[in-house]
């Protein structure tokens, strides 16, 4: 019996997709997907071929890539092709670096990054975040690799395959302008698929998959038909996959793969075990296993599923530190010792910093001992202006209900003082995204050794009403 071939390689067998495209090379590979520089061959355009073996990830990152397709600051996705017992291959613009190459390179540069500059890289980073909190899309994975950078300038949030969307766009019969729709998508590029919710069952589409135009004169009844098939076959997914995120450190490669390393972790760190996801889609349940450990929210630290789009502003505010000191900011090896870093940093989390915060699924398990002297952010920020420090508390700060949202700080005094935003084509752009071969596992400053939590040091065990606490 003749053997398949290596998975890796599948997208090389698809004649729907090498009649389109020409695939130049592999570019980066994961766990969850692997992508691939190609060259359209309609125009010679630059593209992204990205291969996703999860289901799930596949479908929020399309579902999300095509609510936001009017966004500037959103990676573009041109189409996707998508059939029955194959992988989703999902055709993005083709973005060479990302934000985490600009900190690396300004940190070897005499003199970093001008405040104009940052100013810029800031106000692009918001308005990414939110054109998609306006859509009620959780990205759940912010990060500087996943924030991509054009050849003049411009930046785009990528990797959609962990968001969600929190709450469902309302259908009105009487308007057909909330209808997605294909006319509705054609301010892509020329080669555009029709919303998710609009398309066939995979089981109806054996030639074309999901890259299948829903013709014009489909009825309401027939679209409502559809739709009804597509969310029933997805919740049975969503109830019998199980997804695994194991995102640590810089865990990214070019053209929005991300690339994962999976530790061990007795203690159950919530980087490192799987975690279902129920419901539909938008309204189920959601994980804590979400988003790399850096720039994860206490929330999701202590394993709480019950979160919004506040878990994305925590993010914001880091990867805004980092831009400000080419440092990350909690730069923790484990769950335990990222909690541990940012207790040093704010002090103890207490109900008095944020109410209900006892209620935390691991709150009474896991404790540290008190912090008399916390750090303080502003000790975190050397050198930084006081509006610039403001800027990182008004988003690292435990309660989640305080954090200033996307177009709070948008409209922010620091943006229209001198010195003001640079222009993005005067953005320096670095010429390489890694100095490391881009095929290897990990992105630039990995953690290779993540360890467990049980390599912490000293903890002691004590038995409680819960069963046991873990005391650091």
């Amino acid at each position: 019996m003749e053997q398949p071939l290596p998975k890796s390689w599948s997208i090389h067998t698809r004649p729907e997709i090498i009649a389109k495209y020409e695939i130049l090379e592999r570019v980066g590979s994961g766990a969850y997907s692997d992508v691939y520089r190609a060259r359209r061959l309609s125009d010679n355009l630059i593209v992204a071929l990205k291969e996703v073996h999860d289901y799930q990830s596949a479908f929020r990152e399309i579902e999300a890539s095509q609510m936001l397709h009017n966004c500037p600051n959103i990676v573009v996705l041109h189409e996707y092709f998508w059939r029955e017992d194959e992988d989703a291959v999902l055709v993005l613009e083709f973005l060479r670096t990302d934000l985490a190459a600009v900190i690396r390179d300004a940190k070897k540069k005499e003199g970093g990054i001008w405040v104009g500059e940052i100013k810029r890289w800031m106000l692009q980073i918001l308005c990414g975040v939110d054109g998609c909190h306006r859509n009620m899309i959780v990205h759940r994975d912010l990060k500087p690799g996943n924030l991509l950078v054009s050849d003049d300038g411009v930046l785009k949030l990528a990797d959609f395959g962990q968001a969600r969307i929190l709450m469902e766009l309302g259908f009105d019969g009487d308007n057909d302008s909330q209808q997605l729709s294909v006319e509705q998508n054609t301010t892509y590029q020329e080669n555009v698929t029709p919303p998710l919710d609009v398309v066939a069952d995979a089981h109806s589409l054996p030639d074309q998959g999901f890259n299948k135009q829903v013709v014009e004169d489909t009825n309401r009844e027939e679209y409502l038909r559809q739709l009804v098939e597509l969310k029933a076959k997805r919740y049975v997914m969503d109830e019998t996959d199980k997804e695994t995120i194991t995102n640590d450190g810089y865990s990214s490669c070019l053209a929005t793969c991300t690339i994962s390393d999976t530790d061990d972790d007795p203690l159950k760190s919530s980087y490192s075990y799987e975690a279902e996801e129920g419901g539909d889609g938008r309204n189920g349940a959601l994980t804590s296993c979400v988003g790399t450990r850096w720039f994860r929210a206490p929330k999701l630290l202590y394993e709480s599923t019950d979160y919004g789009l506040e878990v994305d502003l925590w993010s914001l505010g880091c990867i805004f530190s980092e831009l400000l000191t080419f440092e990350p900011l909690f730069p923790g090896i484990s769950d335990i010792d990222q909690l541990s870093r940012i207790i040093n940093v704010l002090g103890n989390l207490t109900e008095e910093v944020w109410p209900s915060c006892s209620k935390l699924p691991y709150y009474k398990t896991i404790s540290f001992s008190k912090i008399e002297n916390p750090t303080g952010l502003k000790a975190c920020l050397p050198n930084r202006s006081a509006d610039e420090i403001s800027i990182v508390k008004r988003l690292v700060c435990y309660n989640p209900a305080n954090r200033a949202n996307a177009m709070e700080l948008l409209n922010d005094k620091y943006f229209d003082e001198e010195p003001l935003p640079l222009v993005v084509s005067k953005l320096h752009v670095p010429l390489t995204k890694n100095d490391h071969d881009e095929d290897s596992p990990g992105g630039w400053n990995d953690c290779d050794d993540m360890g467990s939590d049980c390599d912490l040091g000293h903890f002691k065990v004590e038995k409680s009403v819960n069963g046991f606490s873990l005391h650091f």
